[in-house]
């Protein structure tokens, strides 16, 4: 039955069949690949779906569903966004955000300056770095406690303090 009140986050995305049986071949958009586990509910297009088996093969994902058994039914799915409703999202320590809370929120410096939103935000080895997109461009704000000095959800912002420099060394114009 479809659930369309609930909402939803993605979890993966449906690559490609995988041999002929119906298995999946999966791309994990989770940090806790723990989900996919033999019995665990999931969502495509907001319809429960029961996941039968899952292992990882080559540092990929196969999952089969049990309500698909040909590579003719697999084949439909390429491209679908496995889902699980909010809900179901591993609480996170405190200080920790998953990223969908962070996009959209207003950046502003502990002078009261506003720098714009948060529209993206890229991942490195070392820490993450938030895209702050204005009408003069992007900035982009390294997401460590020495900057960030305080995350509020309900108020939509994020309260930076710039290093010496970094809004003028880090101002990606025209992008």
């Amino acid at each position: 039955m479809k659930t369309p009140d609930l909402e939803f986050i993605t979890i993966g995305r449906i690559l490609a069949p995988w041999g002929v049986k119906g298995k999946l071949k999966v791309k994990v958009e989770t940090d806790f690949p723990q989900r996919f586990v033999s019995g665990a509910e999931i969502y495509l297009d907001h319809e429960p779906q029961v996941i039968e088996s899952a292992e990882w093969h080559s540092g990929k994902l196969i999952i089969k569903l049990r309500s698909v058994d040909s590579i003719e039914d697999a084949q439909k799915l390429r491209g679908k966004l496995i889902e699980i409703p909010f809900s179901q999202l591993q609480p996170l320590p405190e200080g920790h955000y998953y990223y969908f809370q962070l996009i959209g929120l207003e950046v502003w410096t502990t002078g009261g300056e506003l720098l714009g939103k948060i529209s993206e935000i890229l991942t490195t080895g070392s820490n993450d770095i938030y895209v702050v997109s204005n009408a003069r461009g992007e900035i982009l704000i390294p997401a460590i406690e020495d900057v960030v000095k305080s995350v509020d959800l309900d108020k939509q912002n994020m309260v930076i303090e710039p290093i010496d420099g970094l809004l003028n060394l880090n101002q990606r114009a025209g992008l």
